[in-house]
């Protein structure tokens, strides 16, 4: 693991573990929420998240391939190259699960070229259709699951460069091939628990 992305993760667990442990907790005898409010939370994580995906599409994976120093690939490994926006970002998620803070973020879309960025469950679909609906802003819920309640929000996820574009437009599966710069291209869903805010304020 590079120490860009050690610090990555560092950024997003430290967001997470102070965030979650103080997410809308309620005072004991009042109904007045303490700590940081969840869609806040969100936020942080998503400009954290997003920031290093632009630069790293940008600065990086875009940049080594126009100047021919390095292919990007989704067959990454295999062949010496560099890996996709979206397998970068998967990875990184990957990363940051290990912390034990069960932090989870991913890209979805109506249209993937990967069947598995599909949307799963009903909170990824209706998400997904509210963010195309209203792209300026986030959607998000309280998502029960196994007992345990996590808090999710999927941000519009924009085409943001030509080569994106091109790869999502001219790739042999993909069904959608007129994306333009600054379409909706899917969403990013982040997820975290609320299980434990109430015992942080105690």
């Amino acid at each position: 693991m590079t120490s860009q992305a050690l610090t990555w993760v560092a950024a997003i667990a430290t967001i997470v573990v102070l965030g979650t442990q103080n997410v809308d907790a309620i005072e004991k005898g009042s109904k007045t929420p303490l700590g940081i409010p969840a869609i806040t939370v969100a936020d942080l994580l998503h400009a954290v998240i997003m920031a290093h995906r632009h630069f790293y599409t940008l600065d990086i994976a875009n940049r080594l391939l126009q100047e021919g120093i390095v292919d990007v690939s989704e067959n990454w490994r295999a062949t010496n190259s560099l890996p996709l926006p979206v397998q970068f970002l998967q990875e990184t998620s990957e990363m940051a699960e290990l912390t034990g803070v069960k932090v989870r973020y991913h890209l979805i879309s109506q249209w993937p070229i990967n069947k598995a960025n599909a949307p799963a469950t009903e909170f990824e679909r209706r998400g997904l259709k509210e963010i195309q609906m209203h792209p300026n802003k986030a959607y998000s819920d309280i998502i029960g699951r196994g007992g345990e309640e996590f808090f999710g929000a999927i941000y519009p996820d924009r085409a943001v460069t030509r080569v994106c574009i091109d790869c999502h437009n001219l790739h042999p599966n993909s069904p959608k091939s007129d994306y333009e710069i600054d379409d909706v291209m899917g969403g990013l869903v982040i997820i975290f628990p609320l299980s434990q805010q109430a015992e942080s304020v105690k």
